[in-house]
């Protein structure tokens, strides 16, 4: 633990506290949870940032939700596999699972990622998740990283195969356009159809009174959802 404050010292222990698991090479853990905002504001330091840690920790997340699936959905073809697989280790479900354990609270950014929000922010939060499992898988190897994404990721896997998650493209683009500007997006309703029973409403979401997107549904949430996706393929495109 040589080269950490004190109060680093103490943060880090009490996150090993919340994953129920303590590192052997704390510094592994710190790198995990050093952004690379932080590292760049500190360059004469030569600090180790998460992203190489983030990179080994997506590939054992995919092996480890893929085998559990494989093996204990048994009559589930390959095409569902691999949608169930994508809702769990998607940004959205993994920045969630950051929020309970608040993963954010035990980040170092840079100043600027502080102020605009980083510690809620999906990318970065879901980004420290993979990392934090890439220094477990280092620090303990293959079972105990296995055990600790279980223990993590198990309910959202029962509510991926049961069709309870809806992948959260509204969050996804107002960061996005929080980047480029501070201006909100707004969501509205331009169409209502059918009986109450089953009605279909039709969204759009619009910035600067611009219209990003549209989206329908069965719910004005579903619809809103929907608009926000198709925005994302304009705005990334």
């Amino acid at each position: 633990m040589r080269n950490l404050s004190k109060e680093r010292k103490q943060k880090l222990i009490k996150f090993q506290e919340v994953i129920n698991y303590k590192f052997d090479d704390i510094k592994l853990l710190n790198r995990a949870l050093t952004h690379s905002s932080f590292a760049n504001e500190y360059k004469k330091f030569n600090l180790r940032y998460n992203e190489r840690l983030e990179f080994l920790g997506d590939s054992v997340l995919g092996l480890i939700v893929s085998d559990y699936i494989f093996n204990n959905y048994k009559d589930y073809p390959e095409g569902e596999l691999t949608k169930i697989r994508a809702l769990v280790v998607c940004e959205p479900s993994l920045a969630a699972i950051s929020k309970k354990i608040d993963l954010g609270r035990f980040l170092l950014l840079g100043k600027g990622e502080e102020s605009t929000g980083g510690r809620d922010r999906t990318s970065i939060l879901s980004d420290a998740f993979e990392a934090v499992i890439g220094a477990v898988y280092i620090d303990g190897g293959i079972e105990v990283s296995r055990k600790f994404i279980l223990e993590n990721l198990l309910d959202t896997i029962k509510e991926a195969v049961k069709g309870e998650i809806l992948l959260d493209y509204k969050t996804e683009l107002q960061e996005l356009i929080q980047k480029s500007n501070n201006c909100c997006i707004e969501y509205r309703v331009i169409k209502e159809e059918g009986p109450d029973h089953n009605k279909r409403f039709f969204v759009e979401v619009l910035n600067n009174n611009s219209v990003l997107g549209r989206g329908e549904g069965s719910s004005k949430k579903e619809a809103e959802q929907e608009a926000a996706k198709s925005a994302l393929k304009k705005v990334v495109n």
